[in-house]
């Protein structure tokens, strides 16, 4: 086989080392602009085309102008100053490399059906955010060259809501995905170039927009977050359960899905460390997968929950929480509740829910484990409907149930007691 090794003059910011370094199957760089997501995706596919000489790449983007004013004048511009030689093919859209024979094919991923054909070593997209997810799901299964020594499909980005790049790369990674996050004022040579890069573009864009496409932040498309003081790198953190800690066990009682979270409180903070989110479940499945995971606690459980719990079904004769006290006492468990007698306006609740997540003065008193996908979805997308503070719950029926069941808790455990009632009140 070929053994070629290249220097490539290239001085990689900390974010694009860490996008290099990683060895994901797939892998992508999220940034704002002026992150350097054009070189870090050329230099990727040049260092592959090297890596897997003789073999057939691709780099694509959403569509051709995009790839022949951006991406292309990107790589041939890194080419050209390494004094590396290529032959490009303008008629078919195929770049070689000379010295190792690594052909590079340059698409349109817009028409996706065209993407059918040859296997690849590797393969490379541009602005993947503006790219349909068929597009990719096309060249993952074109990755499949039996002679290349590094199969690895890539992809740059800015950020664009909370789409199929989010889910797929950030929120719901498989295995084999990684995604590296770029941070605004990384770029210390466009700093120097011009310092006044960002104040320029705050002046021009709006808040939302700014943080999006200048900040690299993560926005709910509509605009109008409920939960807007939330932060993954603030209050998301692995935290286990402490067994000196009371365990505190609130739910929201919602038929599909039935959605509670286990927490518990040291000093002034809440700690979400586990979910249990059942697609179509009883209460009293949900006790059977509480008792699976926790056992039936020495010191106790405290049980938080909205003021329908106590509303008798028809069907069944009981309430939601008399089956939960019967499960439990059962067991010889004790059962404390904390329910309040009228349920607190979902203004007054999500306002004392984003206190927690992060005070006016700056202080987090809410973390949550990565394993609480559905809380942190919540967080993240649960908005407003348009003009108005009602939020919406018909966008996504499996939202705000989590976060529901975070405000109960919330609310009994900090607001005042003359404004929500007896906070230990029993309802059954």
């Amino acid at each position: 086989m070929l053994d070629l090794q290249r220097l490539i003059k290239h001085d990689p910011l900390p974010s694009q080392r860490k996008f290099h370094d990683s060895a994901a199957r797939f892998k992508g760089f999220s940034g704002p602009i002026g992150s350097g997501k054009s070189q870090a995706l050329c230099q990727e596919a040049i260092r592959l085309a090297y890596l897997n000489p003789t073999r057939t790449g691709l780099i694509g983007a959403p569509t051709y102008p995009m790839l022949r004013d951006s991406t292309l004048a990107s790589l041939t511009q890194i080419l050209e100053a390494n004094d590396l030689p290529f032959d490009l093919n303008k008629g078919d859209n195929v770049l070689t490399l000379k010295d190792c024979g690594s052909r590079i094919l340059l698409r349109s991923v817009e028409d996706f059906d065209r993407l059918r054909g040859t296997n690849l070593a590797w393969f490379g997209v541009d602005e993947l955010t503006y790219t349909q997810e068929g597009a990719w799901l096309r060249l993952e299964g074109r990755l499949r060259d039996p002679l290349a020594t590094r199969r690895c499909g890539f992809a740059v980005w800015t950020p664009k809501g909370f789409d199929w790049v989010y889910r797929k790369f950030i929120s719901h990674p498989v295995e084999g995905y990684a995604a590296i996050q770029a941070q605004p004022f990384e770029n210390t040579f466009l700093l120097e170039q011009v310092p006044d890069f960002y104040d320029r573009l705050k002046a021009s864009y709006d808040e939302n927009f700014f943080r999006q496409e200048v900040m690299g932040d993560y926005l709910n498309a509509r605009g109008g977050l409920v939960y807007s003081a939330f932060s993954r790198d603030q209050n998301v953190r692995d935290v286990e359960l402490d067994p000196v800690l009371q365990i505190l066990w609130t739910l929201d009682f919602n038929v599909e899905p039935l959605c509670s979270l286990v927490a518990q409180k040291r000093g002034d903070e809440y700690r979400v460390v586990d979910e249990i989110v059942l697609g179509r479940g009883t209460t009293r499945q949900i006790c059977e997968e509480f008792e699976k995971r926790y056992g039936m606690p020495r010191g106790g459980v405290v049980v938080f929950g909205d003021v329908n719990g106590a509303t008798t079904h028809t069907s069944t004769e009981s309430t939601d929480y008399g089956v939960i006290t019967k499960y439990f006492r059962e067991r010889g468990t004790r059962i404390e509740f904390r329910v309040p007698s009228s349920n607190p306006s979902v203004r007054d609740r999500v306002g004392l829910v984003n206190s927690r997540l992060c005070s006016a003065g700056g202080d987090v008193n809410l973390i949550v484990s990565p394993r609480c996908r559905e809380l942190i979805d919540d967080f993240e997308q649960v908005a407003y409907q348009e003009e108005s503070t009602q939020i919406d719950k018909d966008k996504d029926r499996k939202r705000t149930h989590a976060s529901d069941a975070l405000g109960y808790l919330i609310w009994q455990g900090c607001a005042r007691a003359g404004t929500i009632g007896e906070r230990s009140q029993r309802l059954l």
